[in-house]
């Protein structure tokens, strides 16, 4: 795949756009104020990968605590910031690595301009952040309106913008939810622009994949900033995780989405995980361990549920390691290796037994008990 030309924007020193790979994000679910608490949830995220951290910011008391946070994390720092542009500032004061901010609930332009200037003076990013739910009330009225009126989006802006008016857009009926984020994003980056700011990067988030999806190809064709993916509010684990790998796995196979968030209903490291299967099951990111396993069938003859529930709960930690490894389990010896050829390493159960086979080639037979210790051994050898 081809992956969309964006300009460079550090958060930290984490590389967002280019050729930098695809980065994983997460967001505390901790009381900012809580600043034990908050740390400690950052540092387990840490451990799991995770390579950008936001935080949300709901008052001045959060905000003060900012810089004892940043200060103890090795990762950068994200101010989820609403409402009080305030909380910006005093984000900005404590030397957060980025800001996030949403048009919806920020609107007030000498406002905004201020919270910009701030962060340009201290070399901060800025993520606008759409959400589908928090639309500004002259967007929101849009979607409904046909035809619909054409806003400042289409118009020539500066260097990064492309024309941002759609082709034929001239009497253009059905006005989208996708279409009226785009245009709330771009009034908001004009701002940015006047003011010689650039460092932005752009997400569009709806609860409705396809929604999401629309938003994301047309902000793709207006600019070139870099894009956080992401669906809003996607939902507990299981099905968060399908949802998100439908949406943002459309947009990574088109080559679209600089860094990544999955967002869901529960312990962060979730998040962080899920994100980093969606990324490595299109290759963009090859980094641990990836587990494959077959579904089962007549002709399994071994617990193949415990025998897989046991190695991804001791591979877990090769996690932590830069080089990637593929590891199967089958429950037939017979089709087996064949179909995990690829595999670099693997076993594959029989009646009582199993063998351990590497690229596609058996090693030796091995009793099923100690099937899983020995896959374990050769993954050492490996290193």
């Amino acid at each position: 795949m081809k992956r969309r030309k964006t300009r460079i924007v550090k958060i930290g020193r984490v590389t967002v756009g280019g050729n930098a790979p695809i980065s994983v994000q997460s967001m505390t679910k901790t009381d900012t104020q809580d600043v034990k608490a908050t740390i400690r949830q950052i540092r387990s995220l840490e451990k799991a990968n995770c390579e950008i951290i936001r935080v949300a910011v709901p008052d001045r008391e959060a905000a003060a605590c900012l810089g004892k946070i940043k200060s103890q994390i090795n990762i950068p720092l994200i101010a989820d910031i609403h409402f009080d542009y305030r909380l910006a500032l005093a984000a900005i004061e404590e030397e957060v690595d980025g800001l996030r901010l949403n048009p919806g609930n920020i609107r007030d332009k000498r406002k905004i301009k201020t919270v910009v200037k701030a962060a340009k003076e201290r070399k901060i990013a800025i993520r606008i952040g759409v959400n589908s739910g928090s639309l500004p009330p002259t967007y929101q009225s849009r979607v409904t309106q046909s035809p619909s009126p054409l806003s400042s989006a289409c118009a020539l802006w500066g260097r990064e913008m492309i024309k941002a008016c759609p082709e034929g857009s001239e009497g253009v009926r059905g006005y989208s939810l996708a279409r009226a984020m785009v245009e709330s994003a771009c009034d908001y980056i004009r701002l940015f622009e006047d003011l010689d700011f650039h460092d932005i990067i752009i997400s569009l988030k709806a609860s409705e994949v396809p929604a999401t999806i629309e938003a994301y190809r047309l902000m793709a064709k207006r600019c070139r900033y870099p894009f956080h993916l992401g669906i809003t509010a996607a939902g507990p684990p299981q099905t968060g995780s399908i949802r998100s790998a439908v949406g943002l796995g459309i947009l990574l196979w088109e080559g679209i989405g600089d860094t990544i968030r999955v967002s869901l209903t529960g312990n962060p490291k979730e998040e962080v995980k899920a994100g980093y299967e969606i990324l490595k099951s299109l290759g963009l990111r090859k980094r641990g361990p990836t587990i494959i396993s077959c579904p089962t069938c007549g002709r399994c003859q071994i617990n193949l549920v415990k025998i897989v529930k046991q190695v991804e709960n001791t591979v877990r930690s090769l996690a932590l390691r830069p080089k990637p490894i593929r590891i199967a389990v089958m429950g037939c010896a017979v089709n087996g290796p064949g179909e995990a050829r690829e595999a670099d390493i693997g076993i594959a159960g029989g009646k009582g037994f199993g063998i351990l086979f590497k690229k596609g080639k058996v090693l030796r037979r091995i009793k099923e008990k100690t099937l899983v210790k020995a896959l374990l051994q050769e993954i050492r050898t490996i290193g």
